[in-house]
């Protein structure tokens, strides 16, 4: 099967619109995709849980959802669960690693990638700040406690 992230020929529109078994996926579909992988990883006790909307920034994918563990089971239990929850969406896993240590997890559908850090691999990093211009995209719950406070704080109760 070829590369859905390759293409040869000259095109104005972002390639990352196909998942990996090569259908089209809505901007929606993404959009309650990253969503939902936030409220996962703030459901398995990841810390400082936020979307950044790279849309018209990244020609790799549209949303980046960024967790921050406390050890190396967290983060990548935190990361299978997301796949898990991919997989339950009809999101198609192009691919997930991570380091020997599992400082860092990083799980690729495409349209949205998920990485969940150990906090000193985090802040080293820094993706908020490579990513600075993009829109803080609100994920929590109307429900869920701490919604007072604004989503682009990322930051657990």
């Amino acid at each position: 099967m070829a590369n859905p992230l390759s293409d040869s020929t000259t095109n104005t529109e972002p390639l990352a619109v196909n998942d990996a078994a090569g259908g089209s996926l809505s901007s929606g579909e993404a959009f309650a995709f990253a969503v939902a992988a936030a409220r996962e990883l703030s459901d398995r006790r990841c810390d400082q849980v936020m979307v950044l909307d790279v849309r018209g920034l990244s020609s790799v994918c549209d949303y980046v959802v960024l967790g921050t563990g406390t050890s190396d089971r967290q983060a990548k239990a935190a990361g299978q669960h997301v796949e898990d929850l991919g997989g339950e969406m009809g999101m198609s896993k192009l691919a997930s690693d991570a380091d020997a240590q599992a400082t860092w997890v990083v799980v690729d559908f495409a349209t949205v990638m998920v990485h969940v850090f150990e906090p000193a691999t985090r802040a080293h990093y820094d993706l908020e700040m490579l990513w600075g211009d993009a829109p803080r995209v609100p994920w929590r719950r109307e429900t869920e406690p701490g919604t007072e406070r604004s989503d682009a704080e990322g930051d657990r109760d």
